[in-house]
């Protein structure tokens, strides 16, 4: 009897326990996920749904006016910019070969074939360079390609350094630099305030450069989110947009400079490091299969789920992350 009793305790406080989680306010999801994030070096978490911030918090010392390093965060500002060029007719579409601008590269074998499509996802195989060591434009045209385009994926700077002189060489005749181009196209338009961004010799750092507040990063977000509306007005044409979040086929987890919560798979097995491995292996969050986000060392993150109107921008000192984990407390506010 006893043993009856207690079997029945047990059940009891089981389905009572799992009850409580399901019914948890969104505020408190979020203040869970938030909770999350502050144990494991978080600097800010902010949820906008419905085009209004809802929830905002500053962690372990750091307030709402201090710019945070986006380090990979950053390389998705260059989809967004390849996108307005194509709007902008500088850019035919994102199959045209980059050897039509870089036209050193029209005697290599290899290189001759690589779009711009290939170059921005990570699969033209140009040898990508080191993590965190971001050559010059004029130097990260040099880089070899040691796969034919579109067969192997790697991760690193390059790439998106080549398309910086790529969009260099397209701007010249308008006597206009990349920088100026990003600001007047898309950061202008949607009041977006950069804290600050590296250069090297002149130019911005297109893989890692940007530095900015939460606030601030939410408003990219939120134009992805609009289909790239702002107040109404198309800043950028959806169609591009919508080719940004489809991954290849050499990885489908990641798309033209975001990440996708799709499995996917280095060819190498090579190791990106820290939470960007386990979105390899298991995606980025369950139930929200549209969900894509813009990612960086240190764990900068900025989600986006166009399904349920909602951009999350998380921002970390590096420590232990699990975006599934984070997710999870966010979505359904089911801690681990």
């Amino acid at each position: 009897m006893n043993k009856f009793i207690l079997i029945t305790l047990a059940v009891i406080f089981t389905v009572s326990n799992s009850f409580a989680q399901k019914t948890l306010s969104e505020t408190e999801r979020y203040k869970l996920a938030a909770d999350y994030s502050r144990q494991n070096r978080g600097v800010s978490v902010l949820v906008m749904k419905d085009d209004k911030i809802v929830f905002e918090e500053y962690q372990n010392g750091r307030s709402a006016d201090q710019p945070w390093i986006l380090a990979s965060g950053t390389k998705s500002f260059s989809g967004v910019m390849a996108a307005a060029a194509i709007d902008d007719k500088l850019i035919k579409d994102l199959d045209e070969k980059v050897a039509d601008t870089i036209t050193e590269w029209k005697s290599d074998p290899r290189k001759s074939k690589i779009t711009i499509r290939q170059l921005l996802s990570l699969t033209s195989g140009i040898d990508a360079g080191q993590i965190g060591r971001v050559p010059s434009y004029a130097d990260a045209i040099k880089s070899s390609a040691t796969y034919e385009p579109g067969t192997h994926f790697e991760y690193g700077p390059a790439p998106f350094q080549i398309f910086g002189e790529l969009m260099t060489r397209k701007l010249k005749p308008k006597n206009e630099s990349v920088m100026t181009y990003l600001k007047r196209r898309i950061l202008d338009p949607i009041g977006l305030n950069v804290g600050f961004w590296r250069l090297v010799d002149g130019q911005p750092l297109l893989p890692q450069g940007a530095s900015l507040t939460a606030r601030e990063w939410v408003k990219f977000g939120q134009l992805l989110k609009d289909n790239g509306k702002w107040n109404g007005k198309q800043i950028v044409s959806k169609k591009i947009l919508d080719e940004l979040s489809v991954g290849s086929k050499t990885n489908p987890a990641y798309g033209i400079t975001f990440w996708l919560n799709q499995k996917g798979q280095d060819p190498r097995g090579r190791s990106i490091g820290g939470a960007v491995d386990g979105i390899m292996k298991n995606g980025i969050a369950e139930g929200v299969s549209d969900l894509f986000m813009a990612a960086g060392a240190g764990n900068q993150r900025l989600y986006v789920i166009r399904s349920l109107d909602m951009v999350i921008v998380r921002q970390g000192n590096f420590g232990t992350w699990d975006d599934t984990e984070f997710m999870r407390r966010m979505l359904t506010g089911v801690a681990k």
